[in-house]
């Protein structure tokens, strides 16, 4: 049987399809699922056309952090080039059940700078996914960096902005997916020792977060009105 009318598609934007429920979940306060990051991600990839960023969809970031086999992983990596791009980010899922592909309850983002060799985790909720960000450190350091996954690349940042509630993690992830963005393009990353995380506690606040939910449910609607 088919989706219900009700859950129809509509929008296509470049590999990401959204469903009339997208637009439920972000008209309230609810838990962003992976179609809505992979979205704004595809967006942000679109506003920073750089061939030196790499924003990591859920999907793939998810099978990455699981994947049961080293060649498997290894084949599935080749065409990300992880190897050429000098700023990465993932999104970080807490589903543990491998066989449930939109499972999970938080989000959180980790991120690789090449210039500086370091992974770093941003997690709006008391370092809540420590151990799935891991997990994904482990599972990719030996293909983007080089090194071994003994740890010393991993930071966890401890001044990340936290959520004021259960359900904004994903709006966090987005929104300090933006500012790294942006703090990359504007080229202050030549000259930041501490990185993009002041901008990031600046700029990664609950009025931001909230305001965020609403800009992206209307980036969406004007999309759609261009059909």
């Amino acid at each position: 049987m088919g989706k219900p009318a009700a859950d129809e598609i509509i929008l296509s934007y470049n590999d990401v399809v959204l469903r009339r429920s997208d637009l439920e979940i972000l008209s309230g306060p609810y838990y962003l699922n992976d179609r809505i990051i992979e979205f704004y991600f595809s967006l942000l990839s679109s506003s920073h056309p750089s061939q030196d960023i790499l924003l990591v969809s859920p999907s793939i970031a998810f099978w990455i952090t699981n994947c049961p086999d080293v060649d498997d992983l290894k084949s599935f990596l080749e065409p990300l080039k992880l190897s050429d791009k000098n700023l990465v980010i993932f999104p970080v899922n807490n589903n543990d059940d491998v066989s449930l592909a939109e499972g999970g309850s938080h989000w959180s983002l980790l991120a690789y700078y090449r210039s500086a060799d370091v992974f770093v985790h941003h997690d709006s909720n008391h370092q809540m996914n420590r151990r799935h960000a891991m997990k994904l450190y482990k599972s990719v350091v030996g293909y983007i960096s080089g090194s071994s996954s003994d740890g010393n690349k991993y930071l966890e940042c401890i001044g990340t902005p936290q959520q004021v509630n259960g359900y904004d993690c994903g709006l966090y992830v987005t929104a300090t997916a933006r500012t790294i963005c942006s703090w990359y393009g504007s080229g202050e990353s030549k000259n930041d020792k501490d990185l993009w995380f002041s901008a990031v506690k600046g700029q990664v606040t609950p009025l931001v977060v909230s305001e965020l939910r609403k800009e992206i449910l209307g980036l969406i609607k004007d999309l759609m009105a261009k059909k």
